[in-house]
């Protein structure tokens, strides 16, 4: 999760006491040890603060930790602020800010791009939904993780930019992974198809941060298949979204659920029986 990342520096560069909760203690305890306070529920969290960060991986995990029985609304006092950083539905975003509003509680939503590398060194995008005045609030919360801060519209509007970028990416790496297959099963080499598209027109972003997993193998998280497996429901016709949306469901079927989302190449590897890297 890239919060145990980020949080620090949040804590180190501003001097914000940070109060934090996980569902994993071990996440805890890394902030602990480097002097956060650690809270049993998202409740004990709003309780000691005026300001909450969530960051989970659902909708129905962000109406769980904001509404459900421990969630910030049970002890959040007038005024108090949060700030929803998941990539989630935008629609059911507005509503949860509705509900919100009726309790005289805000929120923006930011959500992030970068990976987890970015979240340790503090260069992260974020993306903000959200009135004028409540996210000018947040902008120093913001800056110690992020070196760029996009504040794109109303609430809901965030959410809505992140989907756009996270459909680029996506159907990217799917078209880099039948790409590599196609070039294995033709008898090339993985690592020579690498070094000639990255200097030719086939380059991307997705290209520098997908092939280098395939090749080494290296599948761990840092952005996995259930993340970039999302729904929108904007009724506009997204035909390569939804093709890819399909691999990374086949992806899922095949229990590649918590891995890179690079990982898809290994569909492509089993279906034209070709190997890019160790596996």
């Amino acid at each position: 999760m890239q919060w145990v990342a980020a949080w620090p520096l949040i804590s180190s560069r501003v001097g914000i006491e940070v109060v934090a909760y996980d569902i994993l203690p071990e996440r805890v305890a890394a902030l602990t040890e480097i002097g956060a306070e650690a809270a049993n529920s998202p409740k004990a969290v709003a309780a000691s603060a005026s300001r909450t960060i969530t960051m989970v991986e659902t909708t129905a995990q962000t109406e769980a930790v904001i509404f459900g029985a421990e969630g910030i609304v049970q002890t959040a006092k007038s005024g108090h602020q949060i700030a929803m950083m998941s990539t989630i539905d935008p629609v059911a975003t507005k509503r949860m800010h509705a509900e919100l509003a009726s309790k005289e509680i805000t929120m923006v939503d930011a959500p992030v791009s970068g990976g987890t590398l970015r979240a340790a060194s503090g260069e992260l995008s974020i993306i903000v939904g959200g009135d004028d005045d409540t996210v000018e609030g947040w902008r120093p919360y913001f800056e110690p993780m992020a070196s760029n801060i996009f504040h794109v519209g109303q609430i809901g509007q965030g959410l809505a930019m992140k989907l756009v970028n996270n459909m680029l990416i996506q159907v990217n790496t799917v078209a880099i992974a039948e790409a590599f297959a196609l070039g294995a099963k033709a008898g090339l080499d993985p690592q020579k198809m690498y070094d000639v598209v990255r200097v030719s027109t086939g380059a991307s972003f997705a290209l520098d941060h997908r092939v280098p997993r395939f090749l080494s193998g290296d599948f761990e998280p840092g952005g996995s298949v259930d993340i970039s497996y999302k729904d929108q429901e904007l009724g506009v016709p997204l035909l390569l979204a939804n093709v890819s949306q399909q691999v990374y469901q086949m992806a899922r079927a095949k229990g590649l659920s918590k891995e890179y989302g690079a990982a898809v190449i290994k569909l492509y590897e089993e279906m034209v029986g070709v190997k890019l890297g160790p596996r």
